[in-house]
């Protein structure tokens, strides 16, 4: 990565078969450097590697059949790739890592949660609880890192469309958003932060409802960098555009731009 600027993003495509005509699209528009993808659902064999790789990039991915499914796109070749929490048994496929250039990429598929109250929500603040105690350590070895990815948690209520709904519901509960600012403590920053204060940006909408066209949404994609990386943190923002497309996605690419 010589070039000036770095452009990073983090896109959820809910179904790599269905959208990679989008993802072909978009990379094409944007030209990113490197691309975390979530919710992938395609086993490895089925992985569209030979189409991205036309395109100028090298993937390593891990994915399944129907669900989860994650995904590391970059210009250069990743390395050091990893797979899943270390020390945290789980089948299913939500953890990518790997080195690009000297920058540590951590894609994260956030354990939904389902509701608060659930089995899975207590699996979720598990699961969020493992990769922090992995990251504290990680960080140790890599300083320069990126965490990004769909998180299934809205930082706070200026990334909730409204947030007398969704007070201590699923995504915006407490104890997620304790858990996420456990995360941060590491030393991570939300690069959107960094550059935006206000409310009313998301990164998902529900399909229901008009959501979209109303900007019914949440800031769930969120883009972490390490305090290595602040200074250099020159951008960030969610672009929409592919959201407008048909058969979208329901979430929009999170986005970071790192200076050399």
């Amino acid at each position: 990565m010589d070039k000036a600027n770095h452009l990073i993003a983090s896109w959820n495509v809910n179904s790599l078969n269905v959208r990679l005509p989008h993802l072909e699209e978009w990379l094409k528009l944007r030209a990113p450097d490197i691309v975390g993808l979530q919710e992938t659902k395609l086993e490895d064999s089925r992985f569209p590697d030979d189409a991205l790789a036309a395109l100028g990039y090298r993937s390593v991915f891990a994915g399944q059949k129907t669900y989860n499914g994650v995904a590391i796109l970059a210009r250069e070749s990743p390395v050091e790739v990893q797979v899943g929490i270390p020390g945290f048994a789980d089948e299913q496929k939500r953890v990518i890592a790997a080195t690009v250039g000297d920058l540590r990429v951590v894609n994260l598929y956030v354990v939904n949660g389902q509701d608060v109250g659930t089995e899975k929500y207590e699996y979720k603040l598990r699961w969020l609880a493992a990769v922090r105690d992995w990251l504290e350590a990680d960080l140790q070895r890599h300083p320069r890192m990126v965490v990004l990815g769909d998180f299934n948690i809205a930082p706070d209520d200026r990334d909730v469309h409204d947030p007398a709904a969704w007070h201590e519901k699923i995504l915006c509960s407490t104890p997620e958003r304790e858990a996420l600012r456990r995360l941060l403590a590491l030393g991570l920053h939300d690069s959107f932060r960094l550059h935006h204060q206000d409310g009313g940006v998301y990164s998902w909408w529900d399909y229901r409802a008009a959501a979209f066209r109303r900007n019914l949404g949440l800031r769930i994609d969120l883009c972490l960098v390490s305090e290595a990386l602040r200074p250099h943190c020159v951008a960030a923002d969610i672009d929409r555009e592919p959201r407008t497309w048909d058969r979208p996605s329901d979430h929009a690419p999170a986005l970071v731009t790192l200076s050399a």
